[in-house]
């Protein structure tokens, strides 16, 4: 079983993003432990990339914040290897494929070995063009988290077959960023999808308010936030981390309601 897995183990899982050095990596150290104490089940961590096309502004700000700190993928491992020394809570990059394929699909994936980093997920990555990325992949035991969309249509079921780790559900068009109502028919795509894997689902992009999660949380097996999260990065600066536990411990108490 996949080490993701235990992130659903015990009810209604809440996933928190941040980017890799917004604003320092020892911050983004920081912010990941109190994302954890707050009750966080499984950690999105972004690689900051000069082209973050999946992003809204939020978290494309973010990008800029990090990569003109000096963030390097080197320094957001050495991060990640900090991290892992002190807990066992899932951790998963967010990246796009120029990064990995720069690194080296070998000499990327091996590193993730090497640090305990449990998946990746590639927004530019074709459904169609995975394949030799995935097969890198899984010969080092990280799972390549598939994306499934509104626009994805026929092939969710394809997509939710093949799935490892856990699915995420886009629950809406356009780029990441905070919304204040989710009009996707999500209900509609997850059916299919769970008639498909028995993989867990987690919904993404939008979602801010323990409302949302509570609602969303109850057709699906988890919740991911990051721009709400990084927002608040962006307010507090490096002083964010009690805001960012008190946030993560209001939505994972949301989500928890429904276990």
């Amino acid at each position: 079983m996949s080490k993701i897995a235990q992130a659903f183990k015990n009810g209604k899982a809440f996933i928190g993003f941040v980017t890799g050095g917004d604003p320092t990596m020892e911050k983004s150290e920081e912010f990941i432990m109190e994302m954890i104490r707050g009750g966080a089940d499984l950690v999105e961590i972004g690689i900051p990339f000069s082209d973050p096309i999946a992003e809204g502004l939020v978290i494309q700000e973010a990008n800029i914040r990090a990569l003109s700190a000096g963030a390097t993928l080197d320094k957001v491992f050495d991060m990640v290897a900090s991290v892992r020394q002190k807990t066992e809570v899932p951790l998963v990059f967010l990246t796009y494929l120029n990064p990995v394929f720069n690194y080296g699909y070998t000499r990327f994936f091996a590193r993730c070995a090497e640090l305990g980093v449990d998946g990746i997920i590639i927004p530019d990555l074709p459904y169609e063009e995975k394949a030799e990325l995935a097969e890198v992949a899984a010969g080092f035991g990280v799972d390549v988290i598939s994306l499934i969309a509104p626009t994805s249509e026929q092939r969710i079921e394809q997509i939710a077959k093949e799935a490892a780790g856990f699915i995420y559900v886009v629950s809406s068009m356009g780029v990441t960023g905070m919304r204040s109502e989710i009009k996707t028919d999500l209900r509609a795509i997850l059916e299919v999808v769970k008639r498909s894997s028995p993989i867990p689902t987690a919904v993404g992009f939008g979602i801010n308010t323990p409302d949302q999660a509570r609602e969303i949380a109850k057709i699906t097996d988890g919740v991911i936030v990051g721009s709400a999260i990084v927002k608040i990065i962006e307010k507090y600066g490096g002083n964010a981390g009690p805001y960012i536990y008190e946030y993560v411990k209001s939505m994972k108490n949301a989500v928890r309601e429904l276990d």
